[in-house]
């Protein structure tokens, strides 16, 4: 049997390459709407960042997201982020 490749991403706040499926996607779409991607196919231009409270304090701390998008990041997009985090987390 052939062995799979795994999909890697890079998480924005921490730079650790990790398992695309580990990671939470941040999607900006054509129209300029920014959204958690929670299937991970959503068309438009992808941030990842890790499932971590740390990772997530650093991102919006740096303003990753924002840079890796460039477009401006609204407070409902870091709650419902925040809010997967700590989901993942459970």
């Amino acid at each position: 049997m052939k062995k799979r490749k795994i999909p890697m991403r890079k998480c924005v706040a921490c730079q650790e390459n990790k398992p695309k499926k580990e990671l939470i996607r941040v999607v900006r779409t054509p129209e300029g709407e920014v959204s958690i991607d929670l299937t991970g196919k959503k068309s438009g231009r992808g941030a990842y960042i890790c499932d971590q409270v740390s990772c997530f304090e650093l991102a919006q701390k740096k303003k990753a997201l924002q840079n890796q998008l460039n477009t401006p990041i609204s407070d409902e997009v870091y709650e419902e982020l925040q809010s997967q985090v700590e989901e993942k987390r459970e």
